[in-house]
């Protein structure tokens, strides 16, 4: 790969993008970086250049891609910021600091205090632009992607700090396919055994899946044509790892039959209007399976902005097959998540605005990253550093679940979650007065662990208090810190 294939790239989605600047960017690393090899053997320069080339494919702004070629130029190349400054501009030289500080965080082998601070100084460092993360998540998959490189030490080091930090990170911006893509690289360093087992387990079943997944998308193409709508239909194997980590769940116990979503089949269309026309045409070829219904996440998208139609139907010869229908702009969003946001932004600005605007203008979309702006205010409160790494565990970085307020409202949850924790995320006088929960119609108890797509309503009592009791249940920080503050009061 060269400097001019990335370029070229950049050119084909952002015709405006600065590419002397971009050019000017590479030939400073590259004479930064000379003679240094990587522990591959590589020239060092390899390196910002696959995590430029990372940056392209995601269609991220000129800025982006020229701090993705300068970011080891302060840690590994003996260059002042300064002298960024100098050459680059205030703003590009704070974005090298800040991808350079976030690098230097040593999560995996820190002690506590010192993992927790490292903690904080990436969260500070995300809130103030998140393009800082987004470099940050392409050089670790160019990392992991060279893992086998480093001692075996290193490997299990950083396999860690990837499912542990990384991989949560890409979920919580929406960031799909690098979040499979970072867990599954990590996946054989950390569990070698599960991961061969696991290979071995689905070989068959993957190629049986992909010759009845041929007839399947023959079928409705032509379902789909006759009714006129343009359409692209496409499959995907579940990541490894995500398939490891549900067939763990007790409902399935290691029972590859039990998962219908082992290669789902991605209807893409053009419109809102066409994805529903595609699923009364999938439902008018296949009976939808009635226990699993249809997961309407576009007039209800989750909370980091995935948008899709899921319905689960009896297919060819009644096997069970998951059908995910969306547009292409939501399956861009979909796979990248806020880097998509950028792109489809600039797109749709009329007239076209500077790059410096668009920027601004998107690079902190407080809908989007509320949760990186309550860590931030939850860590100038806590002083305690095991206090703080519970709610990084919990509220930060755990797997998410999203569930409904009666009136339709998503509520983005940690897993684990109770009636009393989301009682507190809707306002601290619902949680302070709760006293019972229905959730889908059914009474509940209030430590009850709520499940993604569960339908929540809170049962509350004016002017009751919370119960001290409910402290060994929650597991968020708001409802921790809400039930404490009433106590005390």
């Amino acid at each position: 790969m060269e400097i001019k294939d990335i370029i070229t790239k950049v050119q084909i989605y952002s015709p405006e993008a600065d590419c002397l600047l971009i050019r000017k960017a590479f030939d400073f690393a590259d004479l930064v970086h000379q003679g240094q090899k990587r522990k591959s053997g590589e020239p060092y320069i390899v390196h910002p250049l696959t995590v430029a080339n990372i940056l392209a494919d995601y269609r991220l702004d000129t800025t982006s891609i020229v701090v993705g070629l300068l970011h080891d130029t302060l840690e590994d190349g003996n260059i002042k910021f300064t002298d960024l400054v100098k050459e680059f501009g205030t703003e590009i030289a704070d974005l090298v600091n800040g991808v350079t500080k976030v690098g230097e965080i040593p999560l995996g082998e820190a002690k506590e205090e010192e993992f927790v601070e490292n903690l904080r100084k990436m969260i500070l460092a995300m809130a103030k632009d998140i393009r800082v993360i987004i470099v940050k998540l392409a050089d670790r998959l160019h990392n992991m992607q060279t893992l086998q490189y480093l001692s075996k030490e290193r490997q299990i080091k950083n396999a860690k700090e990837t499912l542990d930090i990384y991989a949560p990170l890409a979920e919580r911006l929406g960031m799909g396919e690098m979040k499979g893509s970072l867990e599954d690289l990590a996946f054989p360093y950390l569990f070698s055994k599960e991961y061969c087992w696991l290979v071995n387990y689905t070989k068959e079943y993957y190629k049986k899946t992909e010759e009845f997944l041929k007839d399947a998308t023959r079928e409705i193409y032509k379902e789909l044509a006759e009714e006129g709508i343009r359409a692209k239909i496409s499959s995907r194997p579940k990541h490894l790892y995500s398939l490891w980590c549900k067939l763990l769940r007790p409902e399935i116990n290691k029972d590859i039959n039990k998962i219908y979503d082992l290669v789902a089949m991605r209807i893409l269309v053009d419109s809102v209007k066409d994805c529903y026309g595609a699923l009364g045409v999938v439902h008018s070829k296949w009976k939808p399976v009635p226990a699993k219904g249809v997961s309407d996440f576009i007039a209800q998208p989750k909370p980091n902005g995935y948008r899709s139609l899921h319905t689960t139907v009896f297919s060819l010869k009644g096997r069970i097959l998951e059908v995910q229908i969306r547009t292409f702009e939501m399956h861009e969003q979909a796979e990248n998540g806020i880097a998509a946001h950028w792109y489809y932004s600039s797109q749709k600005s009329k007239p076209r605005v500077s790059d410096e605007k668009t920027e601004k203008g998107f690079f902190a979309p407080d809908e989007k990253l509320s949760w990186v702006k309550r860590l931030v205010a939850w860590q100038k409160e806590m002083v305690d550093s095991k206090e703080f790494l519970e709610t990084l565990k919990f509220d930060g970085f755990a797997h998410r679940i999203f569930v409904f307020s009666p009136n339709g409202d998503v509520y983005d949850l940690p897993q684990g979650a109770t009636p009393v924790d989301f009682a507190y995320s809707v306002h601290s006088k619902l949680g302070d007065e709760a006293r019972g929960a229905i959730v889908n119609n059914k009474m509940v108890s209030l430590d009850f662990k709520l499940k993604s797509g569960d339908l929540v309503n809170i049962i509350k009592k004016d002017g009751s208090k919370p119960s001290e009791k409910w402290l060994r249940f929650v597991v968020t920080q708001t409802a921790r810190r809400g039930i404490q503050k009433r106590i005390k009061s």
